[in-house]
């Protein structure tokens, strides 16, 4: 083989290797971003008993279950004010009728219920699921504002509650 075909030759692998780095990195620097996961609102916390719940170890979601717009959103500032965890703020399911203040849980012994309920004057405590991330506390036309209730409540026996995600 002659200098000039060696030359040549070499010269047509660089230009490949240059043509397939090229593709490559177009290829890479097109694609889209990868879509970001999103952190849950809140996970399932062991508390065991004699511990103390505090209001940052609470998720609370608010619904309107009553006719004053902006009604959820202002409450659950309240909460935040509070340091509560922020869950969802929405409108209560079609149908709701709250006159006050309704918590929506399956367990109402759990010490995050009675800590919510010390905060919200006239409340009253309903067994049922909560639709809704934490816990779900409805708020209708005759809501006011949280009072300051306890600072903590402690726990009488082991409980799950559904407390802010750290993720």
């Amino acid at each position: 083989m002659t200098a000039t075909s060696r030359s040549a030759v070499t010269l047509a692998v660089l230009v490949g290797i240059v043509v397939v780095w090229l593709v490559w990195g177009w290829s890479a620097t097109t694609q889209p971003f990868p879509e970001r996961a999103s952190a849950p609102t809140c996970v399932d916390v062991l508390i065991p008993e004699g511990t103390r719940v505090d209001p940052g170890d609470v998720t609370v979601s608010v619904l309107n279950g009553g006719t004053r717009e902006g009604l959820a959103g202002r409450t659950m500032q309240q909460f935040l004010d509070q340091g509560f965890a922020e869950g969802d703020n929405a409108n209560a399911p079609e149908g709701t009728q709250v006159a006050n203040a309704q918590i929506w849980s399956d367990e109402p012994d759990d010490p995050a219920v009675k800590l919510l309920a010390s905060k919200i004057p006239g409340v009253e405590i309903v067994p049922s699921p909560s639709p809704a991330a934490g816990i779900t506390v409805v708020v209708g036309d005759e809501f006011g504002e949280l009072v300051d209730g306890k600072r903590r409540v402690k726990a009488q026996s082991d409980v799950t509650v559904c407390g802010p995600s750290t993720a």
